[in-house]
């Protein structure tokens, strides 16, 4: 038990470093091979939060445990936006005032609904899993057309900070040890909750939903809480809602390319529908009817991190 904690604990640690490695080395050789900045951002750059689920879901899938990649999905979009925004919320107010946000969150949902039609028969067999992916592909198109006719003043242009140039060598050198380190912390972390979960005598969808979710959410949070308090505020929403899309989208549709089969009966009737009432909630939260600015305050961070919190507990309870 103590080695599979260690593990789990240098996992976390190596799926922290690790994504600033990739993204930097990854950004730099796609610049230096001539890729527009725009796409490098929306892409490699807004990847970069959702790569350890990514990563965990995949290998995870690989190994025989595909239970554990779709916890991971569902698990960490409640995690983003009950612990995440709810902290981030708590610390600092978040004004939205994003035009291009606003389109993001119900394209998230829309999302959500299409994921959950494909899963209401039980199964995740492959052609679902490529028919979400092509979904990713589809949205990522639509980012990139969308920012193409977006204002210079738009918040997602600025949040575009691409690291800085360095030459091929050495890009391919950070590209090459981000990505490494990335797999070693993803296969650390999944090998130490399979072994917990058995020891347990819990389910790989547990300690997907739990221990895992939380601990690849962590990028997210660091990121988040250090954009309010620069008063980007939008810059954090939107690292929010860009992971919860790559995770219900691309996350979720590895399983069923690598490991299609049954989908927990829980997924169902308890973790997606939280999933989606979640979301809903942040979407009530983030909107004006009047248009123009709206704040999530502390009040409802603090609900949001109080779901959260209720439903880890709720977990805990069920049988």
């Amino acid at each position: 038990m103590l080695i599979a904690l260690l593990a789990i604990a240098a996992g976390f640690a190596l799926l922290i470093w690790g994504p600033d490695r990739f993204v930097d080395g990854a950004a730099a050789l796609a610049r230096n091979l001539g890729v527009p900045p725009l796409l490098i951002g929306l892409t490699i750059v807004g990847m970069g939060t959702s790569a350890p689920e990514l990563l965990v879901s995949g290998l995870a899938a690989a190994q025989g445990n595909p239970a554990l990649g779709i916890g991971n999905a569902i698990g960490s979009n409640i995690t983003n936006i009950g612990l995440v925004l709810g902290v981030t919320a708590l610390i600092t107010p978040l004004h939205v005032h994003s035009r291009l946000l606003r389109r993001e969150l119900p394209l998230l949902l829309a999302a959500m609904l299409f994921g959950y039609v494909l899963l209401a028969d039980g199964r995740l067999e492959r052609g679902e899993g490529i028919a979400l992916l092509l979904g990713l592909a589809a949205v990522l198109a639509w980012m990139v057309f969308s920012a193409r006719g977006a204002g210079r003043d738009e918040p997602l242009q600025d949040a575009l900070e691409l690291p800085q140039t360095m030459t091929t060598l050495r890009a391919a050198v950070v590209f090459i040890i981000g990505l490494v380190v990335l797999l070693a912390g993803s296969k650390a972390l999944v090998w130490g909750a399979v072994d917990i979960a058995q020891r347990l005598g819990v389910s790989d969808l547990v300690i997907g939903l739990t221990i895992v979710a939380i601990g690849t959410s962590l990028p997210e949070l660091a990121a988040s809480v250090i954009s309010a308090r620069r008063g980007e505020a939008d810059i954090a929403l939107g690292n929010v809602v860009g992971s919860n899309l790559f995770n219900v989208l691309g996350v979720l549709g590895l399983p069923g390319l690598i490991a299609p089969g049954v989908v927990p009966h829980e997924v169902l009737t308890r973790d997606y529908p939280v999933m989606l009432a979640m979301t809903l909630l942040l979407l009530v939260f983030a909107f004006s009817l009047r248009g123009g600015a709206r704040t999530i305050n502390r009040i409802e961070g603090g609900v949001l991190l109080a779901l959260f919190i209720g439903y880890e507990i709720w977990i805990y309870l069920a049988p």
